[in-house]
């Protein structure tokens, strides 16, 4: 016989989300995990395969580009990011000092930073990536990259169009497309 677990009630998301967050990254079991974690908004783990190298490389290249043309943020990559439905990481993240005092937490971000990277991988579905997108601009963040897999690189400056930008709007001199090796 099998018994149904009563999922938590949830009324201050974001501090359920960190708690559980905590939770997650002291436990020694998570720890030897060699792959993402990320949580559903039940406090549930959700782990993904390892990506391949070349998501890190792209990871690094955004990253490079950014401190470049964006200079006097701050960048960095695999960052846990508490939203409506529980902690969402983003592959990179650019925000600037000003806002990062404000959402900088020890275990994950109180909200999104300006800019949410996703670099695409094969374990990404088509279907998933608007629901990420809407996520990341729910939490507070002004724009939404997306980094395919040949290095093309969509903006989304709202949540409502599924039609990409060209350019961002934060750092207008990003290209559409990483520079090829």
């Amino acid at each position: 016989m099998s018994v149904l677990q009563a999922q938590p009630k949830i009324g201050n998301t974001t501090a359920f989300n960190l708690a559980r967050w905590d939770d997650l990254r002291s436990d020694p079991i998570w720890k030897k995990v060699e792959t993402r974690i990320e949580t559903d908004r039940f406090g549930n783990a959700i782990m993904t395969p390892p990506a391949d190298p070349e998501h890190g490389g792209k990871q690094f290249d955004l990253g490079l580009l950014i401190a470049q043309l964006l200079p006097g943020g701050r960048i960095q990559v695999e960052s846990p990011i508490s939203n409506s439905e529980g902690v969402k990481v983003a592959d990179v993240i650019w925000c600037s000092k000003e806002r990062m005092t404000q959402i900088n937490h020890r275990s994950a971000l109180l909200a999104a930073p300006e800019i949410c990277i996703e670099v695409l991988s094969p374990s990404n579905t088509r279907e998933e990536m608007p629901e990420i997108k809407r996520l990341y601009f729910q939490a507070g963040a002004q724009e939404v990259w997306f980094c395919g897999r040949t290095g093309e690189i969509n903006f989304y400056l709202s949540a409502k169009p599924t039609t990409a930008k060209k350019h961002s709007a934060i750092c207008p001199k990003m290209p559409s497309h990483l520079p090829e090796e």
